[in-house]
């Protein structure tokens, strides 16, 4: 019995001291994530003709031109996806992907394929004002740092407030009913939203998307497809990367799944990582790098995560992960007798709007149901501010989808005192998720909520519109109950995870990675909380980021 015993420890430690096998190309530059930034620091990176740039990409195609094929049956005979088509974005959560969305790689919502979550969000284009950039970031992203970035994006990222190709606003009995009350009751000023990005107190307008020719846009289709024309550029789905390999401080590839099979992709020397997965993605893959809290390493490396790598190497950093963020997110019902509401499908939409979308990219199907949005601010006693945000949507929900009837939807945005953090969850795969202090562990965020909710029922009389889920005469006290209970109109997940990451203490200001000579991160990890939704500030910080990591490369 002796023999058996002995050969099966034998091969057991084989096993375990196999190496993973190293492919044979290397890189310059590997990008992990296509998502908004990820697609854009691989591409600038990717001009220079001398550098070699592999972006990977775990899920697989979205958009049409990126092979994606999944649509309604009335987009046949068309080049195009329920990715392009921007008015089928509410449609993912009524007949969800699987080829869109994270199946179980995070433990949250969200978006793994080609182009992440830009692929699938409602395309929101907000300049952030110039004050979050001068308030929330350290110096070297400050806003007069960060202005070629955008005006970089600018250039490269059409956007428009008036999607639908035909010239027409849709959907305007909210639009109406809302200027009516927030302009003629409670003193808003209507303007361009963009145009007037700095102003962030009692604004309203409409919504600003990424579209263009009538169809969704972003990175993948303005800064990707050009960059598929370089030699120097490749792009590779369907590779899960696990972690990064390192010498100490030195990043020297990563190791990557592909259909099962494990193998290493080999960084050059003087090369570079570049993780760009998103705020609940990146900080994972550092853990599982051996870069993190030493009390998760120590889990990871019992359960065999971190790979052959010894304690010794580790560095610790407790901020990997620190200060998710989220927007706190409240729907309140409103009726009106003008209210018109409106319901996006994704098969057999009335044949008008199927016509009028196909013939002339015109029309409800233009534009993904937003008919309007609207900032304030709240000060506080010691001079802080925190910004509020709102905006009508296209159709009621829950118990309150009669035809005069539409969601509005609250956030908390910039200012917010709560954030969490990015956790594990248990074996085989410790995946990444939120934990659960994200949202109103500050008292103050509810109090600063409940009162732009307060102030904005003042000003409804005489506008007809009435809150069906929250009663229009609740006081500051009874909507901080309100909004802090879990109901289907409150504490959802807006999934507009960002901050996991911070300059100055997870990465420093040229976003390498503390510890760490060549391993950066660049997407939503590390931006502050901002005062719009966060995509374009994340295509700004991406913008910025290469700036940077290119005059390190040199």
């Amino acid at each position: 019995m002796l023999l058996p015993f002995l050969l099966q420890i034998l091969f057991s430690i084989h096993l375990q001291a196999s190496p993973i096998k190293r492919q044979a190309t290397s890189y310059d530059v590997i990008v992990v994530g296509s998502g908004p930034a990820g697609v854009i620091i691989a591409s600038r990176l990717s001009e220079n003709p001398a550098r070699s740039v592999l972006l990977i990409e775990g899920g697989g195609p979205s958009y049409w031109v990126t092979g994606g094929r999944e649509r309604p049956q009335w987009l046949t005979g068309t080049n195009l996806s329920r990715v392009d088509v921007p008015g089928l974005y509410s449609t993912i959560y009524s007949n969800p992907s699987t080829a869109l969305l994270c199946q179980n790689k995070i433990r949250a919502y969200g978006a793994c394929t080609i182009g992440g979550n830009s692929a699938i969000n409602a395309g929101l284009f907000f300049e952030p004002p110039a004050s979050d950039f001068d308030k929330y970031f350290p110096t070297g992203w400050k806003h007069s740092d960060v202005s070629p970035a955008i005006t970089r994006l600018y250039q490269k990222q059409p956007s428009t407030d008036r999607p639908s190709l035909d010239g027409l606003y849709y959907q305007q009995s909210g639009y109406n009913a809302a200027k009516q009350w927030l302009v003629g009751n409670a003193n808003y000023t209507e303007l361009n939203i963009n145009a007037n990005s700095r102003r962030k107190t009692k604004v309203f307008g409409h919504p600003v998307y990424d579209y263009q020719n009538g169809q969704r846009s972003g990175p993948v289709i303005t800064y990707l497809q050009q960059a598929l024309t370089r030699p120097n550029f490749r792009l590779q789905s369907g590779t899960w990367v696990q972690r990064v390999v390192r010498t100490g401080n030195t990043a020297t590839g990563v190791v990557v799944n592909i259909n099962g099979a494990t193998s290493t992709i080999p960084l050059k020397p003087n090369g570079r990582v570049i993780l760009s997965g998103g705020a609940l993605k990146s900080p994972e893959l550092l853990m599982k790098s051996g870069i993190g809290d030493p009390a998760v390493l120590s889990t990871l490396s019992n359960a065999n995560q971190l790979g052959s790598l010894p304690s010794s190497q580790w560095i610790n950093n407790t901020a990997i992960g620190a200060g998710l963020f989220d927007n706190p997110n409240t729907f309140i019902e409103m009726s009106g007798p003008t209210i018109q509401a409106y319901n996006y499908v994704y098969e057999n939409p009335p044949v008008a709007d199927q016509n009028l979308y196909l013939t002339k990219k015109s029309g409800h199907y233009s534009f993904a149901g937003g008919s309007c949005s609207f900032w304030d601010t709240i000060t506080h006693a010691d001079g802080t501010v925190a910004g509020v945000q709102g905006g009508l949507g296209n159709a009621g929900y829950q118990a309150y989808t009669d035809a005069m009837t539409v969601t509005m939807n609250i956030y908390g945005t910039s200012g917010l005192k709560s954030s969490g953090r990015v956790e594990l969850g248990g074996g085989p795969d410790y995946l990444p998720g939120p934990s659960g202090d994200v949202y109103y562990s500050n008292p103050q965020d509810a109090l600063d909520i409940a009162t732009f909710i307060r102030r904005l029922f003042d000003a409804l009389p005489g506008t007809g519109l009435t809150p069906l889920n929250l009663d229009a005469s609740s006081t500051v006290a009874q909507i901080v109950s309100y909004i802090t209970s879990w109901t289907p109109y409150t504490r959802g997940q807006v999934n507009h995870w960002s901050s996991s990451c911070r300059i100055g203490s997870c990465v420093d200001r040229n976003t390498t990675v503390i510890g760490m000579r060549n391993l950066h991160v660049v997407d939503a990890s590390i931006v502050a909380p901002l005062s719009v939704n966060p995509q374009m500030g994340v295509m700004i910080a991406a913008e910025r980021a290469w700036e940077l990591i290119n005059g390190l490369m040199g």
